[in-house]
């Protein structure tokens, strides 16, 4: 049996972080560990691919990327995600606690 995998990982390009969403929350915040994730709430709606855009949007302006370096690898149509971000400038305190 496999070992779990960590909620979040450095990668060679940056760091790869597994997540929990919970849409239609009243603020978007990091909230900690969920299991094997990290959960994060966020106000968006999960219509239509407006969670996801949301998702990419808050993660690059925590990492003080381009949206273009956070991709969602794993979950487009799932609460459960994994995302790469690349070559992040800061890591969120709630991030770097984890590493």
């Amino acid at each position: 049996m496999a070992a779990p995998q960590a909620a979040i990982e450095e990668t060679d390009s940056g760091i790869r972080i597994r997540v929990y969403v919970q849409p239609k929350a009243s603020r978007d915040q990091w909230q900690g560990l969920h299991n094997d994730e990290i959960k994060l709430a966020i106000t968006a709606p999960p219509v239509d691919g407006k969670a996801n855009a949301h998702v990419v949007k808050w993660i690059a302006k925590q990492c003080k990327v381009a949206k273009s370096k956070v991709v969602i690898e794993k979950g487009l149509t799932s609460r459960h995600k994994q995302i790469v971000i690349e070559s992040p400038t800061i890591l969120p305190e709630p991030l770097k606690a984890l590493l």
